[in-house]
């Protein structure tokens, strides 16, 4: 966007020292004439000398998240308009409804960012409150991922199949992926996926459902300091390999269960478990709750409502409060996502 100033040294200094955009450029060197400033995705080029149209003199941009105030004057009539805040709150409403997303019905996989083809798990999304997608990458090699960030309230990624490189900000260098595996995403945290297996997929929930993601020009990944007890937005990153955790009994019914880590790390906002059931678990479902098939069969069987048979691959969100019960022939294991986390062990 191209902005006259009547003078451009103010210019420069308003935006770069007050509004928390950054100099690119300048030209030319013995009497500037014309500046580039940026700040995220707003590019704009500062040009003195030039007819100032008052229509054009209101930005509306986020201010710096330390701005106290809904706008800012500028030099030559600018006025930096606040814009909203991104919402990253995890409000999940109560729900009666009982969905349930089956792989053999064939639902549409739609392209999404760096190449990635997403199949939606949760139609309506809890009134837009949670999203959870079924993710592949079908061709093996690099990822045309670049670093990037989402402001969200929570955000976790589950290893279905193959496997991937990522690479996360301030936790060292760059690690695979594996089947089983894990990881939660705090608020906020750079991270790029570098390369994935041919088959490569996983399961994703984020809240709430629509959120930004924000490329980072500036940092390069891995960054030269690793701390496993930084903070972001109040949780910590989380990789949980599947290969080093312990099946644990479960006190409530014939099941056994692997925990992620991810109940602590967000401090209980949300809990994701494996349940390894070999006959039957009887339990009741919080404000949201989240089933996907893993490996064998169940019989899904809720209380007032039905019943229904999940295979591999299927996904169920229970409706809110209900007693249900998980019947099993041979063995099942499913991945279990509840908002706020599990409190039964």
């Amino acid at each position: 966007m191209v902005l006259p100033c009547s003078d451009l040294d103010a210019a420069i200094a308003f935006f770069t020292g007050v509004a928390g955009f950054r100099l690119d450029m300048i030209m030319p060197a013995d009497a500037p004439a014309v500046a580039v400033v940026s700040r995220e995705s707003l590019v704009l080029r500062l040009e003195a000398g030039m007819a100032i149209d008052p229509e054009r003199a209101s930005l509306r941009i986020r201010l710096p998240l330390d701005t106290e105030v809904d706008s800012i004057k500028g030099p030559d009539g600018v006025v930096l308009e606040s814009a909203a805040a991104p919402d990253s709150r995890t409000d999940i409403p109560e729900s009666p409804e009982w969905i349930i997303s089956r792989a053999e019905d064939g639902t549409a996989w739609m392209q999404g960012r760096a190449g990635m083809e997403y199949r939606d798990l949760i139609p309506g999304r809890r009134q837009q409150s949670v999203i959870a997608s079924h993710i592949r990458i079908r061709q093996a090699g690099p990822v045309a991922d670049y670093v990037h960030f989402h402001h969200i309230g929570f955000q976790m990624i589950y290893c279905r199949r193959g496997w991937a490189r990522l690479v996360y900000e301030d936790q060292g260098p760059p690690f695979i992926m594996n089947a089983g595996d894990c990881v939660l995403q705090p608020p906020t945290i750079r991270h790029q996926v570098l390369e994935a297996s041919d088959g490569f997929e996983v399961i994703e929930l984020g809240s709430p459902a629509q959120h930004e993601t924000w490329r980072d020009h500036a940092l390069i990944l891995p960054t030269t300091k690793a701390d496993s007890t930084k903070t972001y937005g109040g949780q910590r990153f989380v990789h949980h390999v599947a290969a080093n955790a312990q099946w644990l009994p479960l006190t409530r019914g014939e099941a056994s269960i692997r925990y992620t880590g991810i109940s602590a790390a967000t401090i209980g906002m949300a809990s994701a478990r494996v349940l390894r059931i070999d006959h039957s678990l009887a339990a009741t479902s919080g404000r949201f709750l989240f089933l996907f098939v893993l490996d064998g069969s169940c019989d899904l069987h809720v209380a007032g409502i039905g019943s229904a048979r999940l295979q591999v691959d299927d996904a169920s969100l229970l409706p809110s409060f209900v007693d249900y019960e998980l019947a099993v022939t041979g063995s099942c294991e499913l991945l279990e996502v509840s908002l706020p986390a599990n409190p039964h062990p």
